[in-house]
């Protein structure tokens, strides 16, 4: 086999995946250690601890681990461990400055770097020796109401600058793209659309017959920061959070009012959770507690705050939703010393919780074919990727639009990556990159 020639790196909110290519035109995908065994998906997970042991520099007082180890980690010692996951769909926030870890505040990049630390060590053998060509992905449209695009640039170089090697950037469906295209024996209109944790994102390219001088032209893109997480939110939100008090009221002196959805804001994400475990939250739920018309409710919250089940919470919000994506009902349970939850969720009732946001994503399907001058006839093939696309009201969606026979699908985690990898040994490396 040739001498690696490019890295490929799928940094995504939830999973990320690492890829390499050869001059020969084959790519691999990198294994990384874990607690389980080897897995060529790493998760977009931090955790932080204090160890007076760790000396010198940034993080001198504090130590860390990334990916399926910082999980570990943060489930044998969760009230004294720091934990963040989808740390990316911050990067174009400009609200977003700081993240304080004990007594150290690190910025987007700071934290991006120890992430990538970790990334390479648990490659072991495979990325000791980085490539010059790195090839990174970037979503169409970063996470938020209004998204800097310039601010995620800046984050983006300055976290992986610390690689050594100029990179460039691709979208990420453009990466899954360039790859099922090297799969294709003809020339073909390909729709791609990468449904991951914080965005989906569709991309168009022209593919041409094997053994063309240029076999794919990029035509056009669009995204939106809807996904996976906006998924299970919508299940925590319908299913879990009414148990906890969302809904219900509180005394006010002589008023009965509604609690405020601000006491909730944090069960968006179950790594959220863990910083709600302070003195000064638990007081409030406390005084809330004491002034609800509901009082077990609120206690249900607290004893998900106090006793860290943030994790378990969503990794059952998390089953439910796959057993939905090949059942039409499921039971959704939740068990702990404190707290048990019970529930019989149809598919009907799921997909008409997320019908909004599939309403969203199906707009921005039609700009990304408006950006490439092409009505929904004129594609050929479609491509679904990323573990969201396993959904069936997400896949009806295209089905309705271009028939099942058009549509492809697999490799949903790890697509990306590849392509990422192969566009890195291509010539027209600068035909697929984005300048901000």
């Amino acid at each position: 086999m040739s001498a690696v020639q490019a890295i490929g790196i799928d940094f995504g909110t939830t999973n990320s995946v690492a890829a390499l290519a050869t001059a020969d035109g084959e790519a691999s995908l990198v294994e990384f250690r874990a607690p389980g065994g080897s897995a060529s998906v790493f998760r977009t997970a931090l955790c932080f601890w204090q160890d007076p042991d760790v000396r010198g520099g940034l993080m001198s007082g504090i130590a860390h681990e990334a990916g399926p180890w910082a999980i570990s980690e943060f489930l044998d010692f969760p009230q004294g461990s720091r934990f963040l996951q989808s740390f990316k769909s911050v990067a174009a926030n400009p609200l977003f400055d700081q993240a304080t870890i004990f007594e150290k505040r690190l910025r987007f990049e700071e934290l991006g770097r120890v992430f990538l630390e970790h990334l390479i060590a648990h490659g072991g053998a495979a990325l000791k020796t980085l490539p010059e060509r790195v090839v990174v992905g970037r979503p169409v449209r970063y996470v938020g109401s209004r998204p800097d695009e310039a601010l995620a640039r800046t984050r983006y170089d300055a976290m992986f600058g610390m690689l050594g090697r100029e990179v460039h950037y691709v979208y990420e469906p453009l990466g899954a793209a360039y790859g099922h295209a090297s799969k294709l024996e003809e020339a073909a209109t390909l729709l791609v659309a990468d449904f991951g944790g914080g965005t989906s994102d569709f991309s168009i390219v022209r593919v041409d017959a094997p053994g063309a001088a240029r076999r794919c032209v990029p035509l056009g893109s669009a995204g939106i920061g809807i996904a996976g997480d906006r998924f299970d939110f919508r299940i925590m939100d319908r299913l879990v959070l009414p148990m906890l008090g969302k809904g219900s009221t509180y005394r006010s002196f002589d008023k009965v009012l509604e609690i405020p959805d601000g006491h909730f804001t944090d069960f968006g994400d179950w790594s959220r959770l863990a910083l709600m475990r302070n003195r000064r939250t638990l007081a409030e739920l406390a005084r809330l507690q004491h002034s609800a018309t509901d009082p077990a409710t609120i206690g249900r919250m607290i004893a998900v705050v106090e006793n860290e089940l943030g994790y378990p919470l969503y990794e059952a919000v998390g089953r439910l939703k796959r057993t939905l994506s090949s059942q039409s009902h499921a039971a959704f349970r939740f068990e702990s010393d404190d707290l048990t939850i019970e529930a019989e969720v149809s598919r009907a009732e799921f997909e008409s919780w997320i019908a909004p946001d599939l309403a969203q994503i199906a707009e921005t399907l039609d700009t990304a074919l408006a950006s490439a001058g092409l009505r929904a006839d004129q594609i050929d093939r479609v491509f679904l990727t990323g573990g969201s696309s396993l959904i069936p009201a997400v896949r009806a969606l295209f089905e309705q639009r271009f028939g099942s026979g058009r549509i492809d699908s697999g490799n949903e985690l790890t697509s990306i990556a590849h392509g990422l990898a192969l566009i890195g040994q291509a010539d027209e490396l600068a035909e697929w990159t984005v300048a901000v």
